[in-house]
């Protein structure tokens, strides 16, 4: 049975969200195909993960043997997310860009996922080859060419992270310009953001039914 891993860090709802509504668009496509699927949700906005601390941190460097109470309990919760990562056949994140970077929910579930000597640095990780979809949504163009360009530290670190460091392959769906709408300084902008948009679901329906083509190969 196929499995999508969907993971949510708007602290937005849907219809005030543009990376949930992408995302949304994705997984219906998705279950469209899988209808018998299995969808593992996390919305790390209303039920964030811990943040990786020195006990948790400390277990993944010492056998399970040696483990404290403490350290057991932290190491279960953290094999968790990592088992979840490692069984899906995709993954599904919506990542808007929170002050040029990614929420600190998501940057949280990251640090406990990225495990030395499991899910990163070997060459035979259990996330590698895991197709990742990411919708990056934010409220301006950080495009190449535009004058933010250089701040763009969203699909830069989710590549390096997802991709080299978790041998993930990774794929992004970028909605721009979502506060056009909001902005009266970005009204000339609306219809650029509306046919971002656009194709941003366009784009989330396609890859969703790609996604679940391939799982089921």
């Amino acid at each position: 049975m196929a499995t999508l891993l969907h993971l949510d860090s708007s602290l937005w709802p849907e219809a005030a969200s543009v990376s949930r509504s992408v995302t949304a668009a994705f997984r219906k496509a998705w279950e469209e195909q899988h209808p018998e699927g299995d969808v593992v949700y996390r919305d790390l906005a209303v039920d964030p993960v811990p943040h990786l601390d020195t006990v948790t941190a400390s277990a993944g460097f010492s056998a399970p043997a040696e483990h404290t109470p403490e350290q057991a309990t932290a190491f279960a919760q953290r094999l968790k997310l990592i088992e979840e990562l490692e069984n899906a056949d995709a993954v599904l994140i919506g990542a808007p860009m929170y002050n040029f970077t990614i929420p600190s929910t998501l940057k949280s579930w990251l640090d406990q996922v990225v495990l030395m000597g499991r899910t990163a640095g070997v060459e035979a990780s259990p996330t590698k080859g895991i197709p990742v979809y990411v919708v990056a949504s934010r409220g301006g163009s950080y495009a190449p060419g535009t004058p933010r360009e250089g701040y763009e530290y969203v699909q830069n670190y989710l590549r390096a992270i997802l991709g080299d460091t978790l041998g993930m392959e990774v794929d992004f769906i970028v909605p721009e310009l979502t506060l056009a709408q909001s902005n009266p300084a970005m009204a000339d902008l609306v219809p650029l953001a509306e046919e971002s948009r656009t194709k941003a679901h366009d784009d989330a329906v396609s890859k969703g039914k790609a996604a679940a083509a391939k799982a089921a190969v």
